[in-house]
């Protein structure tokens, strides 16, 4: 028999109910490429937890499969945590049964004898991680998928210090799932036990992000700011925090103010994607507003457009935004005093101008893995220095460590007080971004994503990966590769000299090239969606603003002739 098969009818007994055997029926008589699909494999902890499409199955977003983590997640808290009254929080965001699945989890946490605080309507993401500390809670999920389509959903652990898990309690929480059949989850709730939160706690993390993210910006009343929702959390957040700070010219995108899982007037809610702030930046250029900001689903990534040379609007990439909003944490730590303990963070596919831009400062910038979890364990590693902010290529910033994940919400409020700044400084947004191209190096990076969904993309991406390890890029656009960095096996080679050196951050299925010339090219697998991911970066001095375009056009056809190259055009 087909083992695949096998596992899909364990799923036919009484554990599950009556819904989900027929459908599983009837995917055994009428698809079995689809049940195939639906069983094949566990869905995984990936970087930002797990995420999949909802639907019955083990590779799928369920009531099942939820509460079989949950259960696994409770006997690990009762394991390390006995004696005490375990305390965990929950939010989720606008996705189609988020509410729902939120409350399965609950119930499985309070049938377990566990205290659950959980929030009475959607959230943000960076607001649980907020309420994990602000509650003295021993863990936290997350509902949600980000800024993946609609029919996707997931699920997200926090630990203690508000940051997401990391070793070794992800993998002994796995092993703790893993220890069990969807027989052992206990889903006879202990309704005492489950108690509805809101407007505490958003005080709470309101004040604390107008508190972090406020800089003393003149002019705030002849800055405008256009701000999208993108159907998500954010909108119960973001107004009243620009509101708070004193932005009072903001225009909100009513038609996605509304949280809507369908995401109707958007092809991706993902404002990495420029149709994404289509609509906010058409309405900004039509009332000449300053700025366009728009989040994803559970406001932890923003995108922001600004006025360019030719004062058309241009949205930026997170390696832009991330070095300017950690240029402006930077001068603002300079003018009260470095003590000599600050730090920045990056993550190893982001932009090298993080690290240059830290040694103009003489301040560490520690380089960890994709995601934000080993940002947040770098502050929990190193207790007595000072974190300054951080982030990484894909739309994500932390301010300070209030919040121990990408935070969307203060990480808008900062971006509006920098270009406010400069404004009232006869400057904008993006002089001061080119200013530090002539201060730190231009770099310039692009993101190639490559999806390739099902059992045989999975195995087309394992074979990708295989490829670039068995045989090594020797030279890109000319300039002869120098390090081979295999995240894998923990080992950076260079190929000239031969040498070789271990790799300290943990393992991770990344390998990243770089060359003579200073050219980087980083390939790595998606941890929550099925892409291959390939990211570029290359530099040139810019010796004045003025020499920007020239220099850009250069670097543009340095990248597009590698793409060319890798057949990835």
């Amino acid at each position: 028999m087909d083992p695949v098969i096998d596992t899909a009818k364990t799923w036919l007994t009484d554990t599950f109910d009556a819904d989900t055997q027929k459908e599983v029926s009837q995917l055994l008589e009428t698809d079995i490429e689809e049940l195939k699909d639906r069983f094949y494999r566990s869905l995984d902890f990936g970087t930002g937890g797990m995420r999949g499409i909802m639907g019955v199955g083990t590779n799928r977003i369920n009531k099942y499969t939820l509460g079989k983590n949950t259960q696994g997640l409770s006997n690990y808290l009762k394991k390390t945590y006995g004696g005490q009254q375990i305390k965990v929080v929950i939010a989720y965001d606008c996705r189609h049964n988020s509410d729902t699945l939120a409350r399965t989890v609950a119930e499985v946490f309070a049938a377990n004898g566990i205290k659950v605080f959980l929030f009475s309507e959607l959230r943000t993401t960076p607001e649980l991680s907020f309420a994990v500390k602000e509650l003295n809670c021993h863990a936290g999920i997350v509902l949600t998928a980000s800024h993946n389509p609609p029919e996707y959903n997931g699920y997200k652990v926090y630990w203690t210090d508000g940051g997401q898990i990391v070793p070794p309690q992800d993998n002994e929480i796995i092993d703790e799932i893993n220890a069990l059949d969807y027989s052992d989850v206990n889903f006879d709730a202990a309704p005492d036990l489950i108690e509805l939160i809101d407007k505490t706690v958003d005080e709470a993390f309101l004040e604390a992000s107008v508190a972090n993210g406020s800089f003393g910006a003149r002019e705030k009343d002849n800055f405008s700011v256009v701000f999208t929702s993108l159907h998500g959390t954010s909108i119960t957040a973001i107004p009243e925090v620009l509101k708070r700070a004193g932005y009072t010219n903001v225009t909100i995108i009513e038609e996605q103010a509304v949280p809507d899982g369908n995401f109707p007037t958007v092809a991706s809610p993902n404002p990495e994607e420029p149709e994404a702030l289509a609509l906010a930046i058409k309405k900004a250029e039509d009332i000449g507003a300053d700025m366009v900001v728009g989040t994803d689903p559970d406001s932890d990534r923003l995108g922001i457009a600004v006025r360019n040379h030719d004062g058309k609007l241009e949205l930026l990439n997170g390696n832009q935004t991330m070095v300017l909003m950690t240029k402006f944490l930077l001068d603002r730590q300079k003018e009260k005093g470095f003590k000599g303990n600050e730090f920045i963070a990056s993550t190893i596919v982001s932009t090298p101008m993080m690290d240059q831009m830290a040694a103009a400062y003489g301040v560490e910038c520690k380089i960890a893995l994709t995601g934000f979890k080993w940002i947040a364990k770098m502050i929990k590693d190193f207790p007595d220095q000072h974190f300054v902010g951080g982030g990484e290529e894909s739309f994500g910033f932390m301010v300070g460590d209030f919040v121990r994940d990408k935070d969307a919400v203060t990480a808008t409020l900062l971006a509006c007080e920098i270009a406010a700044d400069a404004k009232a400084r006869g400057s904008s947004f993006y002089l001061e971004l080119l200013q530090s191209y002539v201060d730190y190096g231009f770099y310039k990076e692009k993101l190639i994503s490559l999806t390739k969904k099902g059992m045989s993309g999975a195995e087309e991406i394992k074979q990708m990966m295989v490829d670039f390890r068995e045989n090594p890029i020797g030279a890109l656009d000319g300039s002869k590769v120098v390090w081979v960095e295999d995240y894998n096996t923990s080992v950076a080679k260079n190929r000239v000299t031969g040498e070789e050196r271990a790799i300290t951050i943990p393992k991770s299925n990344v390998l990243i090239y770089s060359t003579e010339d200073g050219t980087r090219m980083a390939a790595r697998p998606s941890g929550t969606e099925p892409k291959i991911k390939f990211y570029f970066s290359v530099n040139a001095p810019l010796e004045r603003v003025a020499d920007f375009e020239q220099v850009e056009r250069l670097l543009e056809g340095k990248i597009n002739r590698i793409l060319a190259e890798l057949k990835l055009v």
